[in-house]
This record gives structure tokens, sequence and C-alpha cells, in this order.
């Protein structure tokens, strides 16, 4: 489904700008696409959709396969993946630069996704070595690999952290973005700093996504949703931040991934400066819903669609298992994603609505844990 809306420039010229709800199928033959964190929520389901799609694209996954979070997780979703016989996947530690060369060697990747880091705010806190580690160590020989390797494009994940305690919203990536509040967010924009440093020098065409709070089937139990319905089931308290004042702009996985699939396809454009220098080809979008969902109203949901699914039997006590908490240290009281550069590059938003996503994601969770 698309349709037009009108956006009014500076000069007050109307333009037209066709928006498209549906998957658009992104042509990939022949290229080789390495995905760096295959076996997590995001790069999982873009490795899926790439193989599917583009059967004569050959799709190298890496990932190291850590205990972050349950293995189980990520054992399902590379099981998943051996179905296709264009997908190829290595494990390896991107923070040791012999491997992530090794791979850059042997394979030639022409677009590189960079999906792997530590994430979670709250986990930084207490475990900074592991961020410094995956998140800027591995980020630097993704890119060195780039500059003697010369891909067509990296594209790579930043995060809606970035932006901190940012008043103004919704968030615009031309805002100013030097005040994170957790290690995690000083993290993700230092990989935009040194991509943007390495699109200069190198001529090595980047684009950072900063996404913002992925949900979805198979998600990271780490994530608020995932984390209640875990401790739900075992009759466990939920602590709500900032007593449920909290809103979130959840963005739901095929969203994300519809729309890394299309700035995959459209690497930023190379240009000569007036110095005959190269101009950098460096871009940054936002991937949100632009919908702020405030985290109460979030809750409400996510136990109607729990029950629905058979989940929770219907007469759960909710409210016994609920409790209202101040802010946590590293979280900020809104996310709220302005994704106009991404509509008008792209001709795509984000558009599932928190209810369908949550409701995937509650029959998922019955299917995938029914033994249990």
């Amino acid at each position: 489904m698309c349709f037009e809306y009108s956006v009014w420039g500076v000069e007050k010229v109307e333009r037209y700008v066709i928006i498209c709800f549906m998957n658009k199928s992104v042509d990939f033959k022949n290229k080789t696409i390495l995905i760096t964190g295959a076996a997590g929520f995001i790069g999982w389901y873009l490795a899926k959709r790439v193989c599917e799609e583009n059967s004569e694209a050959r799709v190298i996954g890496f990932d190291s396969v850590n205990d972050y979070y349950d293995v189980r997780l990520k054992e399902y979703r590379l099981k998943d993946l051996e179905q296709y016989k264009n997908f190829t996947f290595i494990k390896g530690n991107l923070a040791e630069k012999q491997a992530v060369t090794a791979v850059f060697e042997k394979y030639h990747p022409d677009i590189v996704v960079n999906l792997a880091a530590q994430a979670g705010v709250r986990y930084s806190i207490d475990h900074p070595d592991v961020y410094i580690e995956a998140n800027l160590i591995g980020f630097y020989n993704i890119l060195e690999a780039c500059r003697h390797y010369q891909p067509e494009h990296l594209v790579y994940a930043s995060s809606s952290s970035v932006y901190g305690g940012n008043k103004k919203v919704p968030f615009a990536t031309d805002d100013k973005v030097d005040n994170p509040v957790s290690l995690y967010a000083a993290t993700k924009k230092s990989n935009e700093l040194l991509a943007h440093a390495y699109s200069k020098l190198y001529n090595i065409p980047s684009t950072g996504l900063r996404f913002f709070t992925v949900y979805g089937p198979a998600g990271r139990p780490d994530m608020a949703y995932f984390g209640f319905t875990n401790k739900l089931i075992k009759g466990e308290k939920i602590q709500i931040f900032n007593y449920g004042n909290c809103k979130r702009d959840f963005t739901y996985i095929d969203d994300i991934v519809e729309g890394v699939m299309r700035v995959m396809a459209k690497a930023p454009e190379k240009k000569q400066g007036e110095d005959g220098l190269p101009l950098p080809p460096y871009k940054i979008y936002n991937i949100g819903n632009s919908n702020p969902e405030n985290l109460s109203d979030f809750v409400q949901i996510l136990q109607e669609e729990l029950i629905r699914a058979g989940v929770l039997p219907e007469d759960y006590d909710f409210e016994a298992h609920k409790e209202l908490v101040p802010m946590q240290p590293g979280d900020v009281p809104v996310t709220y994603a302005d994704t106009s550069e991404l509509e008008k590059d792209f001709g795509f938003r984000p558009h599932t609505s928190l209810r369908d996503g949550l409701r995937k994601f509650a029959e998922w969770y019955k299917e995938f844990y029914k033994e249990a």
C-alpha cells in the first residue's frame, strides 16, 4: 500500500513524496553480503529476508554467539538460516582483527552490514569492558577491513540512545547528540564519528541507522516486552520505570528490516569537494515508528495480547504483579523518531501498530515455549 502526501520546503514549494507501506523487493543479484551479528535479532531477520528474495546473492553471516542472553534463541535463528543454500555462517569475534580480515580476504563482500554489538543500556553500567571491545574495537576492525577491501557500501547499526536527554522531539538526525547518558550510547555515537572519518579519509560509502526500540518474535530477552513476559509467567513482579511515564517509539522488526534493505541498495554518492578531495559519502537515518507509546499503555496492550494468545490465563492478576519504580540510570524519558529523511530518500516509513506487533510476539512466544 502506497500513498502520496505533501511536504512544504523552505521555499514554500509543495512537493509530493510517495510513502510505501508494502515490502519492496530489492535486487542483490550476484552480490556478496556480509552481515555481522547474524545470530542476533535484527541480523537473523535481515539474513533470512535477503536469502529468500535473492537466491543469486551470497550471504555471509558472522557472529560470536555469546551468552549475553539465552543461547537457545541464537541457535534457533542459526538453525533456521541453514535452510538457505546461499547462506554461509562463520563463528568469530569481531574484536579479533585477524578473524575479520580473513572473512574480507576470502569473500570480498560487496555490501557490509554491521549489526554485531553489545546491546543494552543498563548492562553497560556494570560491564563497560564488553562495550569497548565489541562496539569500539570490533567496529574499528570492520572499518579497517573496509579500508583495505573497499566494499560498495558499509551499513551499520547506531541507536536512538545517541539522542540522550534531548528535550526537542521528534529526534532529527541533524540534532546535536554530544551528551550521551550511557556508555552504550557513547559507543554508538563513537561508531558514527569513526565511520565519518573513514568515509572522508578513504572514500568508503557508509550509512548509519539509528534504530528505535526494536521488538518482535524471537527478539532479545533483555527488552521490556520479552523480559516482562518471562517474569509474568513465573509469577514474578515486573518493574515499570519512571512510574509508567516513559515513552518509547516501538518499531516492529519487519519495518526495521525493510528500511535496512532499502538503504543497503543505495550507497551515498561519491563526490569531489572544491579542494579536489573526496567529500565523505556518509549518511545517517532514523528508523522508528514515529509514534511514541506510553509505557503504561504498552504494558496494558502486552497483557491483553498475552491472554489472547493463551500465554497467560484470562484471570491473571496483573495489578498484583506490577511495581512502579523511579527512572533508572542511563534511561531517557522519551524516544521519538523523525523519519522524514528516510521517507524522502527511500519512500518508506515504519507503520506496524504496537498491538499488531505484540500480537505476533505473543503468538510466537506461545509456540516457542509451548513445551515449557
